[in-house]
């Protein structure tokens, strides 16, 4: 480990917590770095025989997340740390770190209930609160009290509100690091945008605003594919150093590797989903340009199935936004709506728990 993170700090207090207690919470904010370190971490203080399970809640965070460890290893993904997705796996017998998607976890306790082989599980980006991440934190904790007291159970999050989920967990330790990596200044519209005035109208206008105004790559935060599409066309006379690069979780790994990747000259202009909100250091990226708003699924009583819905985002979604502009230096967040309006959004989205069809 080389460069110093803000999760640092936390980790002299959080591995003694898991070895004396065998479960905690890790507050984190966005950039402290904590998806990369604690698991390496857990490792080099051998705190468990089998191997550390990691979740995450989109494919490519779950890549990007095992890449990046193994290049802290100076190893090639696969060898001490690897990944387990849908459809593809990149692990060996050397493997210590895996990490795998959320739905990964829960066919693997129905094949092996006692999760043989596994010493930890831990729960990155809880804070979104995935049917998969709920199902599977209650399942983990059934196994740990059943059949595996030395299972090691670490839930980690930006955004979390950690005390009803270390209630939980029977009261598990909460560890909190403070700070990001770089400081983010927060700019807001001046008015509320008028009513009738298109998402993509109102998303290009900003986008060129901030180009204008600031140095860096740019990632913007819009609902869906179609929103991106529609942007993507309307930014056709950005500056000739400015390279639009769509990402959603329909595209290729390829496709999606261009985007993340560091620009090879000029400026990178990211046009993403939610599949950016979380887990992911997009190189270059100093300016965010949040749209405010998200797509979740909602179960419909009527049809009795559930359908796509755009919702406003939640503070919560907001400040895991905007913290991706202060991985690699200082950053600003262009927010598109008033700072009046932020007062009325809720705090935290909802479990999906609550609203899918079960």
């Amino acid at each position: 480990m080389t460069t110093c993170l803000p999760i640092d700090d936390a980790l002299p207090a959080l591995i003694p917590a898991l070895r004396d207690h065998g479960r905690a919470v890790l507050q984190a904010p966005p950039g402290a770095g904590k998806t990369t370190r604690v698991p390496l971490a857990m490792l080099k203080a051998d705190l468990c025989k089998g191997r550390i399970l990691m979740l995450e809640p989109r494919r490519l965070a779950a890549r990007a997340a095992a890449e990046r460890m193994a290049q802290t290893l100076g190893e090639k993904v696969g060898a001490t740390v690897g990944y387990r997705i849908r459809g593809e796996a990149k692990v060996s017998k050397a493997t210590r770190i895996e990490v795998v998607t959320e739905g990964i976890l829960t066919r693997m306790i129905q094949s092996d209930p006692s999760l043989d082989g596994i010493g930890a599980v831990i729960f990155d980006e809880f804070h979104e609160r995935s049917l998969n991440a709920d199902l599977g934190l209650a399942l983990t904790w059934e196994v740990r009290g059943a059949l595996r007291e030395d299972l090691l159970l670490l839930v980690m999050s930006a955004t979390l509100d950690a005390e009803p989920v270390a209630a939980l967990l029977d009261d598990a330790p909460v560890i909190t690091s403070q700070g990001r990596s770089y400081p983010v200044e927060t700019r807001w519209l001046d008015r509320p945008l008028p009513k009738g005035k298109r998402l993509p109208d109102a998303a290009a206008a900003l986008v060129k605003q901030a180009v204008a105004e600031t140095s860096g790559g740019v990632l913007v935060f819009l609902p869906g594919e179609g929103e991106i599409r529609r942007l993507e066309g309307m930014l056709s006379d950005l500056p000739a150093d400015c390279h639009v690069h769509p990402l959603f979780g329909a595209m290729d790994f390829k496709s999606q590797r261009t985007a993340i990747a560091p620009a090879q000259s000029g400026r990178k202009i990211v046009l993403a989903t939610a599949i950016a909100e979380t887990s992911l250091t997009i190189a270059d990226i100093r300016v965010v340009v949040d749209c405010g708003q998200a797509r979740r699924a909602r179960f419909d009583p009527a049809s009795g199935m559930s359908r796509l819905v755009t919702e406003r985002v939640t503070k919560a979604e907001a400040t895991q936004r905007r913290g991706r502009a202060g991985r690699v230096a200082e950053g600003v967040c262009y927010r598109l709506w008033t700072k009046g309006e932020e007062g009325g959004m809720a705090p935290f989205p909802p479990a999906e728990i609550e609203a899918a069809d079960l």
